[in-house]
């Protein structure tokens, strides 16, 4: 089994916090060692070390908190009795009053391998509001559930947002540990930084080998499957197409009322996109889009997640959804999205609007992977330096 950073801080304790630190630690319900113990536990029982505040991400610290843009308050912890500060409220980055008194910040978040899953970007943000008021960032090492592989465009300065607020692509083939490097090294972002290391993590690794049990890291990330996935139907965000949260199979199911099953996953079967499969697949959301209302749909069953390439997937499938159902229903979701209330949220997630124009053309995906050719090995280029693995 792969050995997290947070499992190598238990044991080596004294390589990495001096006796009598005075820490904050930032970490969710999935922040937990092999044995199920939440981080605040284990931290908390280490000798000499002093737990003053624990921070919340997106979706809270209990990670029960449903949406985009659903805040959750700032409240005490009950077992400590010490502050929990929402990074997911007014403000999205600790203030000097958070994190007043502390030595070190631990951060033990399970990133999923995206650019829009927002804990990289709190991470982000961490990394400088801790450099600014001299307090140490420690980064608990987790393993990348998609292994190291790059896929997808550089995000555009345009359209930096909560979810991308560098130029990375959507799928970055790091850790948590290595963007944080990144971030401090390559991003100018001037902080006291130390990442305690995973042990037995190859990069070629996907989550089922590392032989962890999976703790989804937010309400609508249950499974690895959904994992595999979420970097291309995480596009459907920026649609009025229904990413299938309210069914028990986020962002693996994708649809809406107009949409026919049938039809449309022949439809995607017939591009003949490598490792996935596309099943006709009606549901009914109980929340959010089309909450109520009889969808039809398709569910995307990955068949090899080697030759998988979730990004390129997601683009065909927002592609069909277009040449198919525009004027039927199927439209460019509007503002607000993530705290931005001018900008289409597909040009968030996308990260360069050339490619929602090649989409509206009817593009194929060679032509759309010529927007963006070069960057992914520039990418794996200018990230050397900072692996870790």
């Amino acid at each position: 089994m792969v050995e997290i950073g947070l499992e190598v801080l238990a044991r080596e304790c004294g390589r990495w916090l001096r006796p009598g630190a005075r820490v904050g630690l930032l970490l969710n319900s999935a922040s937990v060692d092999a044995g199920l113990r939440s981080a605040r536990d284990v931290v908390g029982a280490l000798p000499g070390v002093e737990v003053r505040a624990l921070f919340g991400p997106q979706h809270g610290l209990r990670t029960d908190v449903q949406d985009n843009m659903v805040e959750s308050a700032h409240a005490t912890d009950r077992v400590l009795g010490v502050p929990v500060w929402s990074l997911y409220a007014e403000r999205r980055a600790p203030t000097p009053e958070m994190l007043h008194g502390l030595d070190v910040l631990l951060v033990d978040l399970q990133d999923v391998g995206c650019r829009v899953y927002t804990f990289i970007w709190t991470l982000r943000l961490v990394l400088e509001a801790c450099g600014r008021a001299g307090v140490q960032v420690v980064v608990l090492d987790r393993p990348n559930p998609l292994g190291g592989a790059v896929e997808g465009n550089l995000l555009r300065p345009p359209w930096q947002s909560f979810v991308g607020l560098e130029p990375i692509p959507m799928r970055h083939g790091l850790t948590v540990g290595e963007l944080a490097r990144w971030f401090a090294g390559a991003r100018g972002i001037g902080c006291d930084l130390a990442v305690v290391p995973l042990e037995g993590w190859r990069r070629e690794m996907l989550w089922p080998e590392t032989g962890r049990p999976w703790v989804l890291p937010s309400p609508n990330m249950p499974t690895f499957d959904t994992a595999l996935v979420y970097p291309g139907t995480v596009l459907l965000e920026g649609t009025t197409a229904s990413e299938g949260r309210g069914t028990t199979r986020p962002f693996e199911l994708v649809g809406g009322p107009w949409l026919d099953s049938d039809g449309f996953a022949a439809r995607l079967d017939a591009l003949g996109r490598p490792g996935v499969r596309f099943r006709p697949a009606p549901f009914l959301p109980t929340f959010q889009k089309w909450a109520g209302e009889p969808c039809g749909g398709v569910q995307l069953h990955v068949t090899d997640p080697t030759a998988f390439r979730p990004y390129r997937t997601g683009l065909a499938l927002v592609r069909e959804l277009w040449r198919v159902h525009r004027g039927d229903g199927f439209a460019w979701r509007q503002p607000p999205y993530e705290y931005e209330t001018e900008k289409l949220p597909i040009h968030l997630l996308l990260g360069d609007a050339r490619l929602r124009e090649g989409l509206e053309a009817g593009a194929d995906l060679t032509e759309l992977e010529g927007l963006w050719a070069g960057e992914e090995t520039a990418w794996q280029e200018e990230c050397e330096p900072y692996r870790l693995y």
